[in-house]
């Protein structure tokens, strides 16, 4: 039996699921049958943990604080916004708060979390809950990375050159800077 997505469309039903374990990844192949009938085996890297945040800290409405980080996929520095695990047990907010003071030293009073942002949906099921983080004062938590991460202020109505930059690639932060920009200029609270 089919069940209907939040648009009212029904969902194809699944009738089966193989999966393997690789690592922190797991493969799933799902034997799918649409509406109309059509049935096809679709390939998704299953979500692991509890999720993910990033951060869009605010020193005031027109500067976010980025961090500038190594990011080995790359085999450089980039800059980006504050992102992490969200453990067990912890809430988005909680989770929000701690990344901030364990990779840029700062907590926040006022954290609103704003909408799921996903990467790649077609074959993934992992979602990053897009957080922004207001009245910041200094807070520094230990954290798990190798060497103190260097905050570079950053503002808001620069974004444009900000993008351009061949050292702020990072999809999550592009998107979530450029929903919270329209988030406030729209009154957000």
């Amino acid at each position: 039996m089919s069940v209907a997505g939040k648009d009212g469309r029904r969902l194809p039903t699944i009738h089966g699921v193989t999966a393997d374990d690789a690592g922190p990844y797991r493969m799933e192949w799902l034997d799918l049958e649409f509406d109309n009938g059509e049935r096809r085996r679709y390939e998704r890297l299953a979500t692991r943990g509890h999720g993910a945040v990033v951060v869009v800290p605010l020193l005031d409405d027109d500067t976010v604080l980025l961090a500038r980080e190594y990011a080995a996929g790359v085999h450089r520095y980039e800059l980006g916004l504050v992102k992490g695990r969200i453990d067990r047990g912890e809430t988005v907010l909680e989770a929000a708060n701690r990344e901030l003071q364990e990779e840029i030293g700062y907590a926040a009073r006022s954290l609103r979390e704003l909408r799921a942002l996903t990467l790649s949906p077609g074959y993934m099921g992992h979602v990053t809950q897009l957080v922004v983080a207001r009245d910041l004062y200094p807070q520094r938590l230990p954290g798990d990375e190798p060497e103190e991460i260097e905050v570079v202020p950053w503002k808001l109505d620069a974004l444009h050159e900000l993008m351009l930059r061949e050292d702020f690639s990072e999809g999550r932060s592009i998107a979530a800077l450029f929903i919270t920009r329209e988030w406030l200029r729209h009154g957000g609270k």
